[in-house]
This record gives C-alpha cells, sequence and structure tokens, in this order.
C-alpha cells in the first residue's frame, strides 16, 4: 500500500522522485545556513529515504562498501604513513625556493602544488604547506594572503589530473563503473586535467591584481602592542589585598592594566592605583604577549577559564597553538565564557583576531566568526589529540612536528610509487592496489598499527556512501530520467548544448555545497541524457567529474579553499572576484577539450 502510493505519478515525478528532490533541497539548505556537520546532514536524509522505502536496506548499506569509499579509507592511512615517515615533510620542505618576483613566487608555487595534488589528496597538501607558504611569504615580504589563493587554486587545478586528487573524481567513477561495469583508469582525466592546471595557473598570473592583500592574523599577534589577556587571581594568591600598585600589578613590563571584573561581577575601568586586589577577580591587560604570560607566572596568576582556588593548579608546562575557526565549527556563533570548549580540552582562549585585526573587547566575550584566528594556550603535552578531537571545530597550523628520515621514507615512497603503476597499468584494481600498499605500509612499520584510524577522515566517508546512495535513490524514483527528459525539450538534441547547460549547473551548484554531492546528484542525470542522445557515457562523465572541481568563486565550495580561508584572513567576496572569472573562462574550455578529446558516439 505504502509502496504503491510511493510509486505514484504527480507532475510526471512519482511521489518517492519528490520525497527524494525534497531532501536533497534540504541538505543544500541545511550545508549553505546551518552549522549542522555536513556528514550529519547526509546520513539524516539517508535516514529518511530508508524509512520511506525508497532505498531498500541492501542498497543503503551498499554505499558505504563501495569503491570510492574504501579508496579513500585506504588512502588517509597511505598519507599517514607518508607522513609519520617523513616523505611529506621531505617533499613541503623542498617544494619552494627563491623567487625574483611575485609573479616568479605565484609560479614556483602553483606549480609543484598543482603536481602533488595530482598525486595525493588535494585537501591534504594544502594543509601541509600553509605554515611553510606563511614562512616563505615573510622571507618575499608578502603577506601570506598574496599565496594562499593561488596555493588553493593549485591544489583543485591540480586535483583534477587523477582519480585520487579530489574525492569527487573517486566518487564519479565509482558510479560510472557500477553504471557500466567499465573500470576507470587512475589517470583518465589526465590530459583534460592538465590543460585546464596550466590555463588555470596563466589565469592566476593575469589575475594577480585581484589577489587580496590581508594582514596576516598571525601577524597581528606577533607585533601589535594594543593586546588583551585575561588573567585570574587565585583566592591563595599572596597579592589579595594589596592595591594593584602595591602588588606590582599596575603597570607590568609591556603592558598595562585595563578593567578588573571582581568576583561578583562588579567591572572597574579604567582602575585606579589604589584598587584592591581580591580573590577571583579577572585582570584584563593589553600588551606584548610573551611580557604578560611572564607576568601570570612571577605574580601567581592563571588563565581565566575557571576560579581556581589554589595556586597548585598552575600548569607552568604550557604552550601557545595558533588555530582558525572552520566553517561548520559548532563554535561558531558562540563566545568562549558561552561554552564548554576551554574547560573540556584544558585550553585558554588568550586572544581573537578577524581579518587580519584583533577584535577589540575581552578575548573570552568574543562571538566567534568561520574564519577567526585564535591564539589559544594550551597543554604543552597531548597537542595531537587536542587536534584530533577538534577538527571539526578549529584547525590548527602551527604544529611543529619534524619526523626522522630515513630508510622508511624510501620503502613508504616506493610503495607509494607502485601502488600508482600497478593501477596505472591494471595489474590490479585501484581498491587492491591501495589496500596492498596499505599492508605493505604497516608491515614494514612505515604506518604504526595503532595510529590507522587517526588519520582516516570518518566524516568524509560518511559523506561518500551517502552520496551513492542518494545517486541511487535519484535513477531509482525516476527524477534522474524527468530532468533528463526535460533538460532535452529545451535544447533539444544538440549533445554539446545539452553537456553545457549541466555543466554549468552542476558547477554552480558545487559553489555553494561540496563538490562531492554535486557530483552525486548530477551524475544519474548526466547518464540518462548520454543515454537518451545516444552518446557514450564517458564524455559526459569526464565532464561532470571535472565540472564540479572548478569551484573558485566560493570559500565554501571547495575543502582547499576553507582551509586558508582563516590563514589568509579573507573575506567571503574575496573568492568572489577572481574565482568568477576563473569559472567562466575555464568552463566553456573544459567543454571543447571534451568534445576534441573524447567521441561523442561509440
Amino acid at each position: 500500500m505504502f509502496e504503491s502510493l510511493l510509486r505514484e505519478i504527480v507532475f510526471g515525478v512519482s511521489i518517492g522522485g519528490w520525497v527524494t528532490i525534497f531532501t536533497m533541497i534540504c541538505i543544500f539548505i541545511v550545508m549553505a545556513k546551518s552549522r549542522i556537520p555536513a556528514e550529519v546532514a547526509f546520513l539524516g536524509a539517508l535516514t529518511i529515504l530508508l524509512v520511506l522505502g525508497i532505498v531498500d536496506e541492501e542498497e543503503g548499506m551498499a554505499g558505504f562498501s563501495s569503491e570510492p569509499v574504501v579508496v579513500n579509507a585506504a588512502f588517509f592511512v597511505i598519507i599517514g604513513g607518508l607522513m609519520q615517515t617523513g616523505v611529506l615533510y621531505w617533499l613541503t620542505k623542498n617544494v619552494l625556493g627563491e623567487a625574483r618576483n611575485y609573479t616568479g613566487a605565484i609560479i614556483k608555487l602553483m606549480i609543484p602544488t598543482s603536481i602533488l595534488s595530482a598525486f595525493l589528496s588535494s585537501s591534504n597538501v594544502v594543509s601541509l604547506l600553509i605554515d611553510a607558504v606563511k614562512i616563505w611569504s615573510r622571507k618575499l615580504n608578502l603577506s601570506p594572503s598574496k599565496l594562499l589563493m593561488p596555493l588553493s587554486y593549485a591544489a583543485s587545478l591540480g586535483g583534477m589530473c587523477t582519480l585520487l586528487g579530489n574525492s569527487s573524481n573517486l566518487v564519479v567513477a565509482g558510479l560510472y563503473t557500477g553504471q557500466t561495469g567499465q573500470t576507470m583508469n587512475i589517470f583518465a582525466p589526465m590530459l583534460p586535467g592538465i590543460i585546464l592546471t596550466v590555463l588555470g595557473t596563466l589565469l592566476v598570473v593575469i589575475l594577480q591584481r585581484l589577489i587580496p592583500n590581508r594582514q596576516s592574523s598571525d601577524l597581528s599577534f606577533e607585533t601589535t602592542s594594543d593586546y588583551t589577556v585575561e588573567l585570574l587571581v587565585p583566592t591563595d594568591n599572596p597579592h589579595v589585598m594589596e592595591t594593584v600598585e602595591e602588588a606590582g600589578l599596575y603597570s607590568p613590563k609591556g603592558g598595562s592594566l585595563i578593567e578588573i571584573m571582581h568576583f561578583d561581577r562588579e567591572i572597574v575601568m579604567p582602575v585606579p592605583k589604589d584598587e584592591y586586589v581580591m580573590g577571583g577577580d579577572r585582570l584584563i591587560y593589553a600588551g606584548q604577549i610573551n611580557d604578560l604570560l611572564e607576568l601570570k607566572r612571577t605574580h601567581g596568576l592563571v588563565a581565566a577559564d575557571h576560579h581556581v582556588w589554589s595556586i597548585d593548579e598552575i600548569d607552568k608546562k604550557r604552550r601557545m597553538r595558533t588555530a582558525y575557526v572552520t566553517f561548520g565549527s559548532s563554535l561558531i556563533g558562540k563566545s568562549m565564557a558561552h561554552s564548554s570548549f576551554e574547560r573540556r580540552n584544558n585550553v585558554v582562549l588568550v586572544a581573537v583576531a578577524r581579518q587580519g585585526h584583533r577584535v577589540e573587547g575581552l578575548p573570552r566575550e568574543i562571538t566567534l566568526q568561520a574564519g577567526d584566528t585564535l591564539l589559544l594556550e594550551c597543554p604543552a603535552k597531548g597537542e595531537s589529540q587536542l587536534e584530533q578531537a577538534n577538527s571539526k571545530s578549529l584547525k590548527f597550523f602551527d604544529s611543529h612536528f619534524v619526523p626522522q628520515l630515513g630508510p622508511k621514507t624510501v620503502t613508504s615512497a616506493v610503495v607509494l610509487t607502485l601502488m600508482f603503476l600497478i593501477s596505472s597499468f591494471k595489474i590490479l584494481p585501484l581498491i587492491t592496489a591501495s589496500m596492498l600498499a596499505v599492508g605493505v605500509l604497516m608491515m614494514t612499520g612505515c604506518c604504526r598499527i595503532g595510529d590507522v584510524t587517526k588519520y582516516i577522515e570518518w566524516d568524509l566517508l560518511l559523506i561518500l556512501g551517502s552520496t551513492v546512495v542518494f545517486s541511487v535513490a535519484i535513477t531509482k524514483t525516476g527524477v534522474a530520467s524527468f530532468v533528463a527528459t526535460n533538460v532535452l525539450d529545451l535544447c533539444g538534441s544538440n549533445p554539446y548544448l545539452v553537456m553545457g547547460v549541466m555543466c554549468l549547473l552542476a558547477s554552480v551548484v558545487s559553489e555553494f555545497i561540496s563538490d562531492v554531492g554535486a557530483a552525486a546528484v548530477f551524475f544519474p542525470i548526466m547518464h540518462q541524457q548520454s543515454s537518451l542522445l545516444g552518446c557514450d557515457p564517458l564524455p559526459f562523465v569526464m565532464a561532470l567529474m571535472l565540472s564540479v572541481a572548478l569551484s573558485f568563486a566560493s570559500p565554501i565550495g571547495s575543502s582547499t579553499h576553507m582551509l586558508v580561508y582563516g590563514p589568509g584572513s579573507y573575506r567571503f567576496t574575496d573568492f568572489t572576484k577572481m574565482g568568477t572569472i576563473m569559472h567562466l573562462v575555464l568552463l566553456p574550455i573544459l567543454i571543447m577539450i571534451i568534445f576534441l578529446l573524447y567521441p561523442l558516439y561509440p
């Protein structure tokens, strides 16, 4: 009864199809407008499809055992092995060199970055190079924002050249195999990818004036004297009931006392010299960070994350870390004072910078936004656990981990090379070659078994598995056939026009949601259109794979853009100016390349 109702046709689409469409629209809205993590949105929508019977249990679970999910999981472990053995450290250390001018710096940055992103995950390459680029920019007397945007664009372009560069490539390749039974070569998109990468690099060089020059948030932390730190007086502090002048707290070296918040919430500002110090007082200072933290040590003060009753609670073995608030972070729209983040992670917010400038006010009272730079006082030990536990809310970019180079470095590099060769020459399927590489890395000690799960990005795997199921639902409910038929009615039977319209729609959608989501939604439609036109599906599939990766106009559309958004102190519109031009220029060139390289008819 219920299943027959779902099959009932309304305006040319079954009720199950309308439910699928409505569910996908809800996902887009949730991802664009809310702070709900993408994997939660996809899993929630998948639950709706399962409960309503639009997909059955076998179809619902099949996505999580599909090739894109397994290969991505294996590749996360391989990347972990390359990090532990120092391969990636050696590459990032030797990628950059001297540059005579800004144009030369862009070229020297984008070429090796795009090459690395073709063979490794583009987001991992950007994560590894951010710190190096920031240091390099200072040597060249440039703002980091002048190089971080080209870094992100280079990674996105290079990621189009192989199936492993972007997760969306693997999703499209997996769906193509499921529909046709034909396995796509790991280097299938290399030729059009290389052409687009070269043209994209030239565009960045030509449009370099549109790259914004933003003051680095890190620089504001290091040089500004207008800087606030919040410290707390323990109840048993020896300076309790002394005046701030007698206690040496009024005008310490490197700063000045600008405000006192007594334990009863009374605020004193400006602070007179004869104001008494009481247990539980919060002292707000402006000045140089290192000197003020030294004041904390010499006068028995503590960071003001909670009321401290004993001076024994002071932890002297702590260090400063810089982190950026990610898109979708649970901290967005909240202040640290109204969050359990500090207590839960044993950290203290010392200062906040936004778009290169320190935010005025008490650090813990500031409402946080995506891209804000946070200076945190953290424990010296357990930093990796801190980063792992908060990877969804914050991104740390000041890790000083330096691996030991040795025989295992060579071993892991050889394993990666062999994996590419074995899969590219079709000696073994990619899924088998990647799993074999993981096994060899663990057996040779290049990747510690206990650390395997630490490197896997489970949220991305959940999204990948869910998108495969949604692609099945779009096909099963007739949505793909309906949209394909209506587009053909509007565009006629011209395959060039049909492909161009669909790639334009897919690329625009990918600017506002993930490229993975856009690829999964449009794949069944593109495949259906190729069938209705009597064309080979490969050109349509390849066009879709590359078009969803052309997400240059929005920081939301690409994970690499989101990674550099905070460190570069960018504004949302910074990507729109250059990215829109790149999008409009490269998309028609992409369509032309597909027509020239791939025959439309079998």
